[in-house]
């Protein structure tokens, strides 16, 4: 016998529902990026460095300020978990969800990745999107998701009762103590929830649960960024691989994923407003 109570709707229920919703954040006032110049921009671009990120592993990348980088599918179809630090301040991240709730459950060409509180400043933008076409599916899946958290192997405990090292966490978790030369537990509270690069991801309609389906990448196929600060970056080649049916597994198909650095003309971002951190200081 279930020991949740049952509940009675009020007689005034349906009024209730009708009430007609708000946006929470209005972005009138919220800074836009001249995508006109990041695209003239695009035009002069020089690839000065190359990462590549094996299947079921992490790694790390360093964006100078001003530089672009893209996120590549190269073999075959596979989703990359991303995060982001200042490359100066470990402390200063992505915020996924402050990000989710400036832009929309998934990014694309034109929106911007956070920056975590007190600094609340645009980190990156997204500056060209191969899979811009996707749009919402029937599912109402989309790309690109700031909603999911990341694979880890606390939660692959909880549910499945064992242990893998592979997961998204570990992977950004080992990439970045590697390169900062940290322990894994040094490193593991600068890992953070994730832009979930190429996944394919919405909520199910009768349950409202969190689902994902295979990734429509394919080979070729890029999200590229404009960094607004110096980037420390960590992506993860996700053990589910195009997350088509599980994660945090070895049976997946995976593929690796590549990350390529650019440098433009710089003189033609001398006006550029590089973002500064927020202005808001406590009164006390």
């Amino acid at each position: 016998m279930s020991s949740i109570p049952s509940v009675t709707a009020p007689a005034d229920a349906a009024e209730r529902r009708a009430v007609k919703p708000v946006v929470c954040y209005p972005v009138e006032t919220l800074p836009v990026p001249d995508m006109a110049t990041l695209r003239r921009t695009r035009e002069t671009l020089t690839k000065v460095d190359e990462v590549t990120v094996p299947p079921r592993e992490g790694a790390t990348f360093s964006v100078p300020k001003g530089h672009f980088f893209r996120i590549l599918s190269i073999d075959g179809p596979q989703v990359g978990d991303l995060n982001l630090w200042n490359a100066n301040d470990l402390t200063e991240r992505f915020f996924s969800g402050k990000t989710r709730a400036l832009h929309a459950t998934h990014v694309t060409t034109g929106n911007r990745l956070w920056s975590t509180l007190p600094n609340l400043r645009p980190m990156a933008t997204v500056t060209h999107d191969t899979l811009g076409w996707y749009g919402f599916d029937e599912f109402g899946g989309s790309v690109h998701d700031v909603i999911g958290t990341r694979c880890d192997p606390y939660t692959n405990r909880l549910l499945l009762g064992g242990d893998y090292h592979h997961c998204c966490h570990s992977n950004l978790t080992r990439a970045l103590a590697g390169t900062k030369g940290m322990s894994f537990a040094e490193a593991e509270p600068f890992v953070h929830d994730v832009l979930n690069v190429f996944m394919c991801t919405g909520f199910t309609a009768d349950t409202h649960q969190y689902f994902m389906k295979a990734s429509p990448v394919r080979p070729g196929d890029y999200i590229e960024f404009f960094a607004e600060i110096d980037l420390l970056g960590g992506l993860s080649a996700c053990p589910g691989g195009d997350c088509s049916a599980k994660h945090s597994s070895d049976v997946a198909v995976c593929y690796p994923l590549k990350v390529e650095i650019f440098r433009p003309d710089m003189d033609l971002l001398k006006t550029w407003p590089f973002p500064e951190r927020n202005g808001y200081r406590n009164p006390e």
